[in-house]
């Protein structure tokens, strides 16, 4: 048990902690201080539920109708490129400084939509989730410690982001702070889109990485 245990923790978490979408806008929920802890419980969630159903045998669905990952991919692509347009905004028009008392911040509903929106039309978090690490929890003696691993490492990730976040924001509390920070998610977003725009998604390039 502790061995699978040990490999999910690994796995998951040298996955997820490359920068992608999901994390990037985490950190910018967390240096703003904006329901950040809400937004880090349900990528957590969301991980946690995905893991579960890769086990179950739910990546072989996804492989069985690529048309599915190829819709959210472009679905991704839009949202990814939506995102990217307002954080450049953002940095090309400036912002004060923002502390824990901001009164101008986005409603609680409007931030769990967005997370959702983030985590959910982002066709990675499905490769990686569904089909990458259910691939290699499925050689293991113990799945289920597999699976408690990999959650295990969600968990601790995104705690992380939003402690780590939160932790830095008064140190960013300044406009130039914030013209980086804004400048450097609009380009990691783009990044992400254009990737998907022009790779697309390799079902067998993912399963051949295992």
């Amino acid at each position: 048990m502790l061995q699978s245990y040990l490999t999910g923790l690994v796995v998951c978490g040298g996955i997820i902690i490359a920068i992608g979408a999901q994390n990037a806008y985490l950190l910018g929920q967390a240096f703003r201080r904006e329901h950040h802890w809400w937004s880090a419980a349900l990528c957590m969630s969301s991980d946690v539920v995905l893991f579960t159903l890769g086990m179950l045998g739910v990546s072989a669905a996804l492989i069985a109708f690529p048309s599915v990952l190829d819709v959210l991919r472009w679905a991704g692509v839009a949202f990814l490129l939506w995102l990217s347009f307002t954080a450049f905004l953002r940095a090309v028009q400036g912002r004060g400084g923002l502390t824990a008392e901001e009164t101008s911040r986005r409603s609680l509903g409007a931030v769990i939509l967005t997370t959702l929106a983030v985590t959910l039309l982002n066709p990675q978090v499905y490769l990686d989730t569904l089909l990458l690490i259910p691939s290699v929890g499925a050689q293991q003696p113990e799945p289920v410690g597999f699976v408690a691993g990999a959650s295990s490492a969600s968990v601790l990730w995104f705690a992380l982001l939003a402690w780590g976040g939160s932790a830095l924001a008064p140190v960013l509390a300044r406009p130039v702070a914030w013209r980086v920070i804004d400048s450097a998610i609009s380009l990691m977003m783009l990044a992400i889109a254009l990737h998907l725009i022009f790779n697309g998604i390799n079902l067998a390039a993912s399963g051949s990485t295992v």
